[in-house]
C-alpha cells in the first residue's frame, strides 16, 4: 500500500508525464524529415513495450482515501494536455503547408505520428477528464474530443458503455472471434447513433425535446466544426485533409484499445432482459509499469469500471484470481490485434479458459459470440 506522503511527491507523479516526450519527437520529424518521421509510432509502441519488459509489473495499491489536493501533479498533466495537443496539431499543419522540404510520404507518416499523439495520449486523457465532476475538466475532455472529430464518444462512453458493457447494447465490447477490422467498421457505424439514442432517451425522461439547446450534440458539432474550419484557414485543403487524417488515426488508436479492453468478456444473461452486475472479471487488465505510465493507469481497467470517477493515480490493481490479465501491456496487445489470426491464437484460449472458470454452467456460447442475447432491460 502506498502512503499518502509517497503519492503527493512530485517525483512519484513524474513518470506519468512521459507523454510530453512525444512533442520534441514530433518537432524533430517536422524539421529533419527522413527516417525521423517514424519515431513517434516507435516511441508509442516499441519503446514503451521494451520498457515494460525491462521494468516489469507495478502491483502497488495506492490509498484510495488520498485527498485530491495531494494529486495535483498527476492532474496537471491531463489539464495542460489540450493546449499542448492543440498547438502541436495546428503548428504541424502550418509547418508542412508553408515549407517544402518534406515529401508527400514523409508528411503522411509525420501526421500518422501526430494521430498517435492525439489518440494514444489525447483520447486517453479525455477519457480521464470526462469522468470527473469538475466542469473545467469535462470541458477539457470535450475540447480534446473535438480535435479528433469524435465528440459523441463522451455520450456513448458515459451513457452506454459503463452501463451496458459486456452486453449486446454496448457496441465497443468486442465479440469472441471478431477480428479488429470488422469490429472497427461496426463501431464506426453503430456508436454515433447509439450515442444519439442514449441522449434522446435521457431528454425524453426529462420531458425535453431532443433538439433542446442543452443537448451536447450542439456543442459537439460546434467544436468539431471549429476545429475543421481552423485547419482549413491555416493550411487550406491540404491542411484540412491532414487534420482529418490525424483524427482518423487517433480514433483508430482509441478503438484498438477498446477492442482489447473487453474482448470476449460478456456478462451472463439471467433472463427477462436482466444481466449480472459488472464485475472485475469483465475487463482485461495489464500491470506492466511503463505502459501504465503512458496510459495513466488505463490498464487497471477493472477498477475503473468499479469506480469510474476514481482519479487515475488511485486506481487499484487486481490479482489474476479476481480479473483476467493480459500477457503484455496495451501497446503490444493493440499491435497484435491488427493481425487477427495472431490475436485469435493468443487470446481465444484465454477467453475459453475465462469462460470455464467463471461460467461453467453456460452450455451454449453462440448467442454471446454473435451478440444475439436479448437487449438489457431499460436500454431501449
Amino acid at each position: 500500500m502506498s502512503t499518502r506522503e509517497e503519492i503527493r511527491r512530485p517525483a512519484r507523479a513524474l513518470p506519468f508525464w512521459m507523454s510530453l516526450g512525444m512533442i520534441p519527437i514530433a518537432v524533430l520529424g517536422a524539421v529533419a524529415g527522413g527516417w525521423t518521421v517514424v519515431l513517434l509510432p516507435v516511441y508509442g509502441w516499441v519503446m514503451v513495450t521494451v520498457l515494460d519488459g525491462v521494468l516489469g509489473l507495478n502491483e502497488d495499491q495506492p490509498d484510495t482515501q488520498t485527498p485530491e489536493a495531494d494529486l495535483f501533479w498527476y492532474r496537471l498533466i491531463t489539464l495542460i494536455w489540450f493546449p499542448v495537443q492543440f498547438v502541436t496539431i495546428y503548428a504541424m499543419i502550418w509547418w508542412v503547408t508553408h515549407t517544402d522540404h518534406l515529401s508527400t510520404l514523409e508528411t503522411v507518416v509525420l501526421f500518422f505520428g501526430v494521430g498517435v499523439i492525439s489518440g494514444t495520449i489525447g483520447l486517453v486523457y479525455a477519457h480521464e477528464l470526462m469522468h470527473q465532476k469538475n466542469r473545467l475538466e469535462r470541458w477539457m475532455a470535450d475540447l480534446l474530443l473535438g480535435t479528433v472529430l469524435y465528440s459523441h464518444f463522451r455520450s456513448e462512453h458515459l451513457l452506454v458503455h459503463h452501463l451496458w458493457v459486456g452486453t449486446p447494447r454496448d457496441a465497443v465490447t468486442a465479440r469472441y472471434n471478431e477480428g479488429f477490422h470488422r469490429y472497427f467498421v461496426r463501431v464506426l457505424r453503430d456508436c454515433p447513433r447509439s450515442a444519439w439514442k442514449a441522449e434522446r432517451m435521457k431528454f425524453a425522461r426529462a420531458g425535453r425535446p431532443v433538439w433542446h439547446r442543452s443537448n451536447p450534440f450542439w456543442r459537439y458539432a460546434a467544436l468539431q466544426g471549429g476545429c475543421l474550419l481552423l485547419a482549413f484557414l491555416i493550411g487550406g485543403w491540404a491542411g484540412l485533409g491532414l487534420f482529418v487524417f490525424q483524427a482518423f488515426v487517433a480514433v483508430w488508436q482509441l478503438e484498438l484499445t477498446n477492442y482489447v479492453e473487453h474482448y470476449g468478456l460478456t456478462r451472463e444473461y439471467r433472463g427477462e432482459g436482466r444481466y449480472e452486475h459488472v464485475l472485475p472479471r469483465h475487463s482485461w487488465n495489464a500491470a506492466q509499469k511503463a505502459s501504465n505510465w503512458l496510459l495513466i493507469n488505463l490498464q487497471r481497467h477493472s477498477d475503473h469500471h468499479y469506480k469510474p470517477d476514481r482519479r487515475f493515480p488511485l486506481l487499484q490493481t487486481y490479482s489474476e484470481d479476481e480479473a483476467p490479465q493480459l500477457p503484455f501491456g496495451y501497446p503490444a496487445m493493440t499491435a497484435m490485434a491488427m493481425i487477427p489470426p495472431l490475436w485469435r491464437r493468443r487470446m481465444n484460449p484465454r477467453v475459453r479458459a475465462w469462460r470455464r472458470r467463471y461460467y461453467p454452467q453456460v452450455e451454449d456460447w453462440k448467442p454471446y459470440n454473435r451478440g444475439l442475447t436479448p437487449m438489457p432491460r431499460g436500454s431501449v
